[in-house]
């Protein structure tokens, strides 16, 4: 018979295994899952599906930016935020328009000539429930390499080879004459010439077809120039069922500093004076309109509204929501 002595051992060894916290014996946590949610994003303009599709990302760095003193420029990368020594992420947005009768891609991202920053729209295009032989028109706002490139794949071959690429006639001619081919300087030269590889690419399909002044563009859209950043730098705009959407390309790349600061311009455009006088008078349209708008450059997805804001404008971004009307 146990004895009281072994009666308290066993009740003190009972007490203690209740204070045991119950995990099974053979837990294993599961494994992380590296990277992130494709990146598209949808919205309905009218009866015009947009998809917001994500190509890559940039940094903008305060010293390219000018317009203000330093430390104005970079007091207001901090109020967003941001350390002014590293810079402001920055990102490269397409958008895919389906109106019902055309799928239209406006702007095309870098493609892989822009290396490991850039060229995830095919996949965030094909995620989103797409294919690029389904797309058929490319519009451009302009030429530049984040913009364009990806036209085509790293085997130099169309991706979208049943496109239409258009941009206007003022860009292609301004990029594409052999005079600025032979004064560009050496490390702007590889650029030009991944341009021409795709616009004959493109022209070899009959497929290459810039618009001129007052041409429609595509079925259901208008071209709006804003020239400054390039030349022939346009925006387009869609309108259905009384609703409206101006894609406006790179009117902003700092939404920390171009919000509140509009006349600041940037080392990308390529006459400043024009890009501030453009930027400056469409935001103040849109701000009266309360135009729903899309930016190449704005964070992921770009899509929202500008507000007057002081002697600036503030961003309101478009929420998220699983509703697609």
């Amino acid at each position: 018979m146990p004895s009281r002595r072994d009666f308290l051992r066993a009740a003190a060894a009972l007490a203690a295994t209740q204070l045991l916290p119950l995990v099974p014996a053979q837990a294993q946590v599961p494994p992380k899952h590296p990277g992130q949610a494709p990146g598209f994003f949808r919205l309905q303009v009218g009866d015009v599906e947009v998809t917001a599709l994500y190509d890559g990302a940039g940094l903008i760095r305060p010293e390219i930016l000018h317009g203000a003193p330093p430390d104005r420029l970079a007091a207001l990368m901090e109020d967003a935020g941001l350390d002014p020594k590293v810079g402001e992420p920055t990102a490269i947005n397409a958008f895919l328009l389906n109106t019902g009768r055309n799928l239209i891609l406006v702007d095309a991202g870098g493609g892989t000539a822009l290396g490991p920053r850039a060229g995830l729209l095919p996949a965030n295009l094909r995620a989103s429930g797409y294919e690029p032989g389904q797309v058929d028109t490319v519009l451009l706002t302009h030429l530049h390499p984040d913009h364009v490139l990806g036209l085509t794949g790293p085997d130099g071959m169309p991706l979208f080879p049943n496109a239409v690429a258009r941009p206007a006639t003022a860009e292609a001619d301004y990029w594409l004459n052999d005079e600025r081919l032979a004064s560009a300087p050496e490390q702007r030269k590889r650029s030009l010439l991944a341009l021409r590889a795709l616009a004959e690419a493109y022209s070899g399909l009959g497929k290459w077809k810039p618009f001129g002044p007052g041409e429609i563009p595509a079925e259901g859209l208008t071209a709006e120039p804003l020239p400054g950043h390039t030349p022939g730098h346009c925006g387009f705009r869609a309108r259905s069922q009384g609703q409206g959407l101006l894609l406006f390309g790179d009117v902003i790349h700092s939404t920390a500093v171009q919000f509140a600061l509009p006349e600041a311009t940037i080392d990308y455009d390529t006459d400043q004076a024009k890009a501030k006088a453009a930027r400056l008078a469409l935001l103040a349209r849109l701000a009266r309109e309360s135009t729903l708008v899309a930016g190449a450059h704005l964070p992921f997805p770009g899509l929202g509204r500008v507000r007057a804001r002081g002697a600036g404008y503030a961003w309101l971004p478009t929420p998220y929501s699983a509703q697609r009307a």
